[in-house]
């Protein structure tokens, strides 16, 4: 399941956890372990953001892959999108293709 994963950061939790090296840890660790399609960091409304496009296995990875982002105190967000080409299939259906 291709899922918008969307990642912000309490900016006290992260300015400490940035000094004392665990976000940068945890953050490698995550990018390894959900191998994320891609990855994008911005501000967003003030606080440090991630937006991750994974390909899930299942509903229930995303107990294990997103754990550690909620240990950071992240605020998580998940959200089912798609690619172009999931779209013209999806579309397809619709005309009865």
């Amino acid at each position: 399941m291709r899922t918008l994963i969307q990642v912000e950061f309490d900016t006290a939790t992260a300015n400490r956890l940035m000094t004392d090296g665990t976000m940068p840890k945890a953050l490698e660790g995550v990018m390894a372990t959900l191998k994320p399609e891609a990855a994008y960091f911005a501000p967003t409304a003030g606080r440090r953001c991630a937006y991750l496009f994974a390909d899930l296995p299942a509903e229930s990875s995303l107990v294990p892959y997103l754990e550690p982002l909620w240990e950071l105190n992240a605020e998580v967000t998940i959200t089912p999108c798609m690619n172009a080409d999931d779209l013209a299939k999806g579309l397809r259906t619709l005309n009865g293709s």
